[in-house]
C-alpha cells in the first residue's frame, strides 16, 4: 500500500501570498515577514499540538525545535 503525497505547504503559502499581493492592489506591503510569521506560527503550533495529543516532546520533535523553545512559543501565543 503506497502513501499518497501530501499537498505542498510551499504551494499553499505561495498561493496565499499571490492573493495577498493581488488584494493590495499595487500598495506596498509593510512588515510582511513579521506579519507572515505571526500569522502562521500560532495555527501551526495549535494544529501540531492537537495532532500530538498535547505531547510537547512529540510536537517539538515534529517541528524540529527544542522542547523548551516550543513551550516558550506556546506560552507566547497563549496556547498553554
Amino acid at each position: 500500500m503506497s502513501k499518497k503525497t501530501p499537498p505542498s505547504i510551499d504551494m499553499a503559502v505561495r498561493q496565499a501570498l499571490e492573493q495577498y499581493f493581488k488584494d493590495l492592489d499595487g500598495d506596498a506591503p509593510d512588515g510582511l515577514y513579521d506579519k507572515l510569521i505571526a500569522t502562521v506560527e500560532r495555527p501551526l503550533l495549535d494544529v501540531v499540538m492537537a495532532h500530538a495529543e498535547g505531547n510537547q516532546s512529540r510536537a517539538a520533535e515534529w517541528l524540529g525545535v527544542n522542547r523548551n523553545t516550543l513551550r516558550r512559543k506556546l506560552l507566547d501565543h497563549k496556547l498553554l
